[in-house]
């Protein structure tokens, strides 16, 4: 579902807040949560709120350096409610995926850090470091440390056979310094020299999220996450809501372009968001409506106008999306008509 359509599980009354309608959060946290080592501004204070109504609270993350424990402690200093239990990440979802293939105790090659060797020894199998020890797969994920000799024992594992598993594809993760390569940066290098494609566990693929809604018994979940090509894209192959923050990577314009596959069903400035009613988009005869903004076509371009009741700019994002989206159907959005929407939010 995106944000053309309406379904009414999403908010019980025009009054309610957004996370009135689910009964857990599957949180990312780069972008979403924090910035680097920072909290992103309100995430703490939404996040403890929404536990306080009873909401459950997940921290799902392609992420697979840092251990559930080393994640939930940098989440607690920043005020935000976690416990180890609460933190699932990429690489639990790919030890999984190696457990359900391998027998337990299996040697398995860890091209990555603690988070995956933990990971995989909580699933009965042996971490190991070098291809002579004979590792029935090789799983990588990203690691600071992470160097060319163990990238070449994962090259010469995988040429042996072994099954060839990644954490995640993040071609990049975000930092207080910028877009730095990510784990599906880095796993070119063995997939290059072997011509052999991992199977990636983590977001947009279905194990990781598989995961997050066992561990929390979610019937009504809310995908939250700050980038289209994972986080947006799982929700949807998933069948599962999701809210897009704008705090992350994924700009405006990347939202008005997306493709059908790429749309969320809500989008927030921040995790705000969660606690504030969702002006409802009305379609008719003028256009798409919301809170004061009206988007329209005429001679073939957009065209968004706002009354002196707009007062949210990302109210004037949704209803933007929803006409643009509406006039390019499975196709993506013209030049033309993204600049006329930037152009008037920008006003």
């Amino acid at each position: 579902m995106t944000e053309t359509e309406t379904k009414d599980s999403d908010v019980p009354d025009a009054e309610a807040p957004l996370i009135a309608g689910y009964d857990a959060l599957l949180l990312d946290l780069d972008g979403v949560v924090y910035l680097g080592r920072g909290a992103v501004p309100g995430a703490p204070q939404s996040l403890t709120a929404a536990a306080e109504r009873g909401v459950r609270l997940a921290y799902v993350t392609n992420n697979a350096s840092r251990t559930p424990a080393a994640i939930a402690d940098h989440l607690a200093a920043l005020g935000v409610p976690a416990t180890p239990d609460d933190v699932v990440t990429s690489a639990q979802a790919a030890a999984r995926l190696v457990a359900e293939r391998v027998p337990a105790g299996s040697p398995v090659l860890v091209v990555g850090g603690m988070g995956l060797r933990q990971a995989l020894r909580a699933h009965g199998l042996r971490p190991v470091s070098t291809a002579a020890e004979n590792p029935v797969a090789v799983v990588q994920g990203i690691a600071p440390d992470l160097s060319y000799p163990l990238l070449a024992e994962g090259v010469l594992a995988v040429r042996r056979g072994a099954w060839f598993v990644a954490a995640n594809g993040d071609r990049t993760m975000p930092t207080h310094r910028g877009e730095l390569p990510g784990n599906g940066s880095m796993v070119r290098v063995i997939a290059t020299a072997t011509g052999v494609e991992p199977v990636i566990a983590g977001k947009p693929e279905p194990p990781l999220h598989r995961e997050s809604i066992l561990r929390t018994g979610a019937r009504r979940p809310l995908i939250v996450g700050d980038r289209l090509d994972t986080d947006i894209a799982g929700a949807n192959r998933a069948g599962t809501d999701s809210l897009l923050v704008l705090t992350g990577v994924t700009t405006p314009l990347d939202v008005l372009t997306a493709d059908p596959a790429h749309r969320p069903t809500h989008i927030g400035a921040d995790l705000r968001a969660l606690h504030r009613p969702v002006a409802p988009l009305v379609r008719d005869a003028a256009g798409w409506r919301c809170a004061g903004w009206t988007a329209r076509w005429e001679d073939g371009r957009l065209h968004l106008d706002r009354d002196e009741t707009a007062a949210d700019p990302v109210d004037g994002l949704r209803v933007s999306c929803a006409a643009v989206w509406e006039g390019v159907g499975d196709g993506r959005a013209d030049d033309d008509a993204v600049k006329a929407a930037l152009a008037a939010l920008d006003r």
